[in-house]
C-alpha cells in the first residue's frame, strides 16, 4: 500500500493478498470488514463503489487497522461490535468476545423458562453469572420482558460494557447488575432464582499457551481460565447453585465437550439435582450441561429412601 492513491476494489484486492500472506483467517471478509468500519458503510456499499479513490487521511487510517489486525488483534476489538442473536454488541478487551455457540444457552434457557410458575407479585427471577458483555442477560430479557433479571461479574469494566449494551438494547430498567465473583453478592440476601445460566471460564491451565494468540493475547485471561482441567468454576457453580435455586429451578451451565462427564459425576454428587442432562450443539458435541433443582419433597423422598 504504497501507492500514493487507491480506489476501494484495488485496495481491498491487495490487502486481502497481504492478509493471507500474514495467516490471517478470511483475509477478504476481513478487508472489507475493516474498510467499511472505517469508511462507517456496509460492504455491500463498497462493492457498488469500486473505482471510488480514498482520502490519504482515509488510507492511513486503514492502514493502521490493518496493521492491527496482522498483530493478532481480534477483528471484533477493532471494529468494537459483534453480533449475537441477531442483535450487536459493543465489545473491548474488557470482555470476552461472545462465541456463536453460546447462542445454545439462549435458546436452552428460552426452552425451560415457561416451567417457572410465579405466584402473586413474585416475578419470575433469572440470574446470570459472570455476564461479560452482557450478551446473555439482555438477550434473555429481551425474549422475556416479565422476567426480573439480574447480572454478576467479578470485573468492574465488564459490568460498564454490560450496563451500555443493556441501555442499547433497552432493558437497562430490567436487569440489575451486581459486582462480585459468583453468587458473593447474593450472600447476605435471601434470593431464589427459577433459571441460572452461565458460560464462566473452562480453558484449562495447561491448554492456555496453545491457544490462538487472538485469544491469548488480547482477551481477558481472568474470562477464561479455570485450573487445571479447567473446571474450577464449573464445579464451584454447580456446588454453590443449590443455594441460590428456587425449588424446580434449573442451571444451564456452558462448558467443553470433555468436561461435561466430570460436570454430570458432580452435580450427581450434590444429591440436590434431578433431570441432569447434557445438550448437544449444532455440530453435535456436548456443550451445555443443564439440571433441575428437586423440590423439598423430591429432597426428604430422597433421604428416607
Amino acid at each position: 500500500m504504497t501507492r500514493a492513491s487507491w480506489n476501494i476494489g484495488d485496495l481491498l484486492k491487495v490487502t486481502t493478498s497481504y492478509l493471507k500472506e500474514k495467516g490471517i483467517e478470511s483475509p477478504r471478509l476481513t478487508a472489507e470488514v475493516l474498510l467499511a468500519d472505517l469508511l462507517e458503510t456496509d460492504r455491500v456499499t463498497l462493492y457498488l463503489q469500486f473505482e471510488k479513490p480514498l482520502t490519504k487521511k482515509e488510507l492511513s487510517g486503514y492502514r493502521n487497522l490493518v496493521s492491527r489486525r496482522v498483530r493478532r488483534e481480534p477483528l471484533q476489538y477493532i471494529t468494537g461490535v459483534q453480533e449475537f442473536w441477531s442483535m450487536t454488541f459493543q465489545v473491548d478487551s474488557r470482555v470476552l468476545i461472545p462465541r456463536p455457540e453460546t447462542e445454545l444457552l439462549v435458546e436452552q434457557a428460552l426452552a425451560r423458562a415457561g416451567e417457572c410458575d410465579s405466584e402473586g407479585d413474585t416475578r419470575c427471577r433469572l440470574l446470570d453469572l459472570g455476564t461479560g458483555s452482557g450478551v446473555l442477560a439482555i438477550c434473555l430479557a429481551k425474549e422475556l420482558p416479565k422476567w426480573e433479571v439480574w447480572a454478576t461479574d467479578v470485573s468492574p469494566g465488564g459490568l460498564e460494557v454490560a450496563r451500555m449494551n443493556a441501555e442499547k438494547h433497552g432493558v437497562g430498567d430490567q436487569i440489575r447488575f451486581r459486582q462480585g465473583d459468583l453468587f458473593q453478592p447474593f450472600r447476605s440476601e435471601k434470593i431464589l432464582f427459577h433459571l441460572i445460566v452461565s458460560n464462566p471460564p473452562y480453558v484449562a491451565a495447561e491448554e492456555y499457551g496453545s491457544l490462538p494468540p487472538e485469544v491469548r493475547e488480547y482477551e481477558p485471561r481472568a474470562a477464561l481460565a479455570a485450573g487445571k482441567g479447567g473446571m474450577d468454576f464449573i464445579a464451584q457453580i454447580l456446588r454453590d447453585a443449590r443455594d441460590f435455586l428456587a425449588p424446580g429451578g434449573r442451571l444451564l451451565v456452558e462448558m467443553s465437550p470433555e468436561q461435561t462427564d466430570e460436570a454430570m459425576k458432580i452435580a450427581h454428587g450434590t444429591y440436590c439435582y434431578g433431570e441432569i442432562e447434557r445438550v448437544r450443539d449444532y455440530s453435535g458435541r456436548y456443550r451445555v450441561l443443564c439440571v433441575r433443582k428437586l423440590s423439598e419433597d423430591s429432597l426428604l423422598g430422597d433421604r428416607e429412601s
